[in-house]
């Protein structure tokens, strides 16, 4: 396999772009970096059910609206570097810079939050607090080709894909891949803890004005628009077996979302896959470039970006966001730790659907979501974050274990 491909270079063949996979995205060495992006959607203060137009949104944000709002915005950074994006819904969503440590990303994230606050409740908006619209329908705010040709291909399958578009809301942690002995472990890791975590972490439970009954409708909305592009790439039977060969088997055989092109019609014909369209399947042949937008269009709950972009998280409440960071990074610090969470929810490793639908009321995902969180809370020391810090994710920890056993929530 090469690996030594330029950016725009022309692909012929899969052994090519397999190997152009496995350099951009798996970057190895000591795990140092920690970055989030945390996503709400954006309501009313007055009346949380009215729809927020466009112009709204974007004279709220300033200079800090994205291109897809505000095509001459200069799209300038929050204070402490966080930039902003808008989804299709209207969902706000801020990225942080790496940091290098979790105390720093908690500091500086806070302070671009209360940024962001401040200008949307100028506008007399407010950010949610769950991680699906509790209140409206799925309905477009903001309309680009890439967004109308997810629109068509997610059609093809029913309605889950406009509810994710338009009305989810979700916080991805993102952590270095690892040293090249370490990522395996870690890769599986971020897996395997994902079903008991997104159990304890959801919040997605009201949508348009009506309990679904799931404990976290947003995930099963991910779950039913196209399997090809989110199931996990890896499963519980693989255990730390190679995550670049099963990422670059993943990429290669899921089908074409769009193909940029001049004009606003992106879409592509169903079912050509990316290893197709290197064969011939459409009339140009692909480019590293237009690899790089297709592994833009894959949604697993983890996804290998260079770094571990662990992508199963409901947005949370406000503040509450580095509970699940910091869970997280403390369960995939060492290999002790990695080997015990690994264990503990190897019962529960691949019971996403359930997880997604009962959340902590499914006993053995509860079971193993206190063994896990114990397994975090005494690594959390070796985080980074303050003790007055680890404090209070202790105590979100302790009040979202109480639901599982009959506790108020």
């Amino acid at each position: 396999m090469s690996s030594d491909l330029d950016s725009g270079t022309i692909l012929h063949a899969v052994d090519d772009a397999a190997g152009y996979i496995a350099k951009i995205c798996f970057k190895t060495g000591p795990p140092r970096l920690h970055g989030v992006e945390l996503e709400w959607t954006v309501h009313d203060a007055a009346s949380p059910s009215r729809p927020i137009e466009p112009d709204r949104l974007r004279n709220a944000l300033g200079p800090h609206a994205p291109p897809t709002l505000d095509p001459d915005s200069p799209a300038a950074p929050l204070p402490s570097s966080g930039t902003v994006s808008v989804e299709p819904g209207g969902q706000v969503e801020i990225s942080t810079a790496p940091r290098r440590s979790l105390g720093e990303l908690h500091e500086s994230t806070t302070s671009d939050i209360a940024h962001l606050d401040s200008l949307l409740g100028a506008a007399g908006l407010v950010l949610g607090g769950t991680g699906i619209d509790p209140y409206r329908a799925p309905a477009p705010v903001v309309d680009t080709p890439r967004y109308r040709a997810m629109r068509c291909a997610f059609d093809r399958l029913g309605n889950a894909g406009r509810t994710m578009m338009y009305s989810t809301a979700g916080l991805q942690v993102c952590l270095d891949a690892g040293t090249a002995d370490q990522y395996p472990e870690r890769w599986a890791t971020a897996h395997a803890v994902g079903p008991a975590l997104l159990a304890v972490f959801a919040t997605a439970r009201r949508h348009a004005g009506r309990d679904t009954g799931r404990a976290s409708a947003r995930m099963a909305a991910w779950h039913r628009i196209d399997p090809a592009r989110t199931r996990p790439a890896w499963i519980p039977d693989a255990g730390t077996a190679d995550p670049v060969a099963a990422w670059v088997g993943y990429a290669l055989a899921a089908p074409l979302l769009c193909v940029r092109r001049d004009g606003t019609d992106w879409s592509v014909p169903p079912g050509i896959t990316f290893a197709d369209w290197i064969a011939g399947a459409l009339p140009q042949r692909p480019s590293t470039d237009d690899l790089d937008y297709h592994l833009s269009t894959l949604f697993p709950p983890v996804r290998p970006r260079g770094y571990l972009e662990i992508r199963y998280l409901d947005a949370q409440p406000a503040g509450e966001w580095i509970a699940p960071v910091g869970v997280l990074t403390a369960l995939l610090g060492t290999h002790r730790t990695r080997s015990a969470a690994l264990e503990a929810s190897e019962p529960v490793a691949g019971r996403w659907t359930e997880a997604a639908r009962s959340g902590l009321r499914d006993p053995e995902l509860a079971r193993a979501a206190g063994t896990v969180l114990d397994l975090a809370l005494r690594a959390l020391d070796r985080t980074g974050l303050p003790p007055s810090t680890c404090e209070e994710i202790a105590r979100i920890v302790a009040r979202r274990l109480a639901v599982a056993r009959g506790g108020p929530s």
